[in-house]
């Protein structure tokens, strides 16, 4: 997926927090937006998300040649945040059940495959509210990468993740690349030094 930001502001009551991006996100490109705690990166992510309205400007997606409505967006993002909520009434497997009833799953693996892939096997059954920090930003990573959506979002995606689940998130999101549109908003170089560009927030201050 292409997305192409034009001339794109937001500001919270009458203070603007960034203006004036213009930037293009090539199709299977990876991009790091990067910037102080603060600056305004989530938000920016947030926007791409549609989750967030803009202030001024104008987002285009464009996914095989075509130009995207809002309402062709669902099921074509993916996002991975520590302020997004898991349910937490829900056991492993319906959690993933649920999820992916809604996205679509990558072809090449299944439940099963992904709940070893994040070091939860034989945690079926337990619900989400008994997961430990960790365990749910792992769970997180698990269902916004193996999504099968052209555009992947990544929020802070070491939040809470110790050594080993560091290794492991750059194992994961490396065999992303050039397979999909990929988009991390972050402060840390090893979440994304080894995405194609990086995009600064604060070349958009005022």
């Amino acid at each position: 997926m292409k997305i192409s930001l034009q001339d794109i502001g937001k500001k919270f009551n009458r203070q603007w927090v960034f203006k004036g991006v213009n930037y293009n996100f090539e199709s299977n490109g990876s991009y790091a937006l990067v910037g102080n705690n603060g600056s305004g990166k989530s938000t920016l992510l947030q926007i791409i998300f549609n989750y967030q309205t803009y202030s001024k400007g104008l987002i285009q997606y464009e996914l095989a040649g075509k130009i995207l409505t809002e309402e062709n967006l669902v099921g074509k993002i993916s996002l991975a945040a520590p302020y997004l909520d898991l349910l937490d009434d829900f056991n492993l497997l319906e959690m993933l059940q649920f999820h992916f009833g809604i996205i679509p799953k990558q072809d090449d693996i299944t439940l099963a495959e992904m709940i070893q892939a994040c070091g939860l096997s034989g945690q079926e059954n337990k619900f989400i509210k008994h997961f430990s920090s960790g365990m749910k930003q792992r769970l997180k990573l698990v269902m916004a990468i193996y999504a099968n959506t052209p555009l992947l979002l990544l929020d802070e995606p070491c939040s809470n993740l110790d050594e080993q689940g560091i290794a492991w998130y750059r194992n994961l999101v490396q065999t992303q690349l050039k397979k999909r549109t990929i988009i991390i908003a972050s402060n840390q170089l090893f979440e994304y030094d080894f995405c194609d560009a990086t995009l600064a927030i604060l070349d958009f201050k005022i």
